[in-house]
């Protein structure tokens, strides 16, 4: 009888816990969040992570489990890149209308062969689908990363998924509406001779230089995390300046589509600037790294 009467109620209150349920999921949700950011983790260091996947077999069965969860998330980043790109496809067009402002629109642009156009399409189309896929790449890299972080270290990285992406498009804006009006009336007037703008090589430019200077706008956030939990020291970036400005020069001719020392500069010269800026924030993540050691170390 206890039994039936217990089933009764129950039933007549299913639709009520569902209800019930479903207004508390956010605030569980948020909870377990809460509670997956602060847990604490074993801090190994290289050497005892090296020696334990020699000598230990669940090591090794550890070790790929994260092969394969990488290859995972990365399967996934690879699926949100196509969707992205995809959707991307819908206002490609306006895209392009916008980024051939700088030279007067397309009619200023003149195509030499015939499949040029579409070419210009697809890498614009791609290139705003990575821009779009950016937070959910910074995302899966932090899903990734998150079970063997300390919670402070969890925090820090979560709340630098939006700001890479701030940085990305400020540094893409950066690139269009400051560098991009001063370069391009100089480069087409050099010497004299007017240039008849192609298509595809105007879009590679434009999109290229978007693109890694987008990147590079993203170097101090880097910089502040990884010093902020100790791999990188701010000693070490300001002895080593010198070495930095060389990489810089030859990561600017890589990513420069024209082999002209002027777009060169051009690339160059924010990237030096990002470089001095990440120094000083190295100091300040340090310092907050060192700090919160020696209050872990009294308390």
């Amino acid at each position: 009888m206890r039994k039936f009467f217990w089933g009764t109620w129950r039933i007549l209150t299913a639709p009520f816990r569902f209800i019930f349920a479903i207004l508390m999921f956010p605030f569980r949700a948020i909870k377990r969040f809460v509670n997956y950011l602060n847990a604490e983790t074993r801090e190994n260091d290289i050497a005892d992570t090296v020696s334990g996947l020699i000598a230990d077999t669940r090591a090794r069965q550890e070790f790929w489990d994260h092969i394969e969860a990488l290859r995972t998330h990365l399967l996934r980043m690879v699926l949100a890149l196509v969707l992205t790109v995809s959707i991307s496809f819908l206002f490609t067009q306006n895209i392009i209308n916008f980024l051939a402002q700088p030279v007067g629109g397309l009619d200023k642009l003149k195509a030499i062969e015939v499949t040029e156009s579409i070419s210009v399409f697809m890498k614009v189309a791609l290139f705003s689908g990575i821009a779009l896929a950016i937070p959910y790449i910074a995302l899966e890299l932090w899903i990734f990363a998150a079970p063997g972080l300390t919670p402070r270290e969890r925090k820090m990285g979560l709340a630098g998924i939006p700001l890479a992406t701030f940085l990305f498009l400020g540094g893409a804006a950066f690139t269009f509406f400051v560098m991009l009006p001063a370069a391009l009336p100089f480069l087409n007037n050099f010497l004299g001779i007017k240039t008849e703008l192609r298509p595809q090589s105007y879009f590679s430019f434009v999109t290229g230089i978007m693109f890694w200077i987008g990147i590079s706008f993203e170097f101090p956030l880097v910089i502040y995390v990884l010093s902020a939990i100790g791999i990188i020291k701010p000693q070490a970036l300001a002895q080593q300046w010198r070495l930095a400005i060389v990489v810089i020069a030859i990561a600017a001719a890589a990513v420069t589509p024209t082999i002209d020392p002027v777009n060169q500069g051009l690339v160059m010269a924010p990237m030096i600037l990002l470089y001095f800026v990440s120094i000083g924030l190295s100091y300040i993540a340090y310092a907050g790294r060192k700090r919160n050691m020696a209050d872990a170390e009294t308390s």
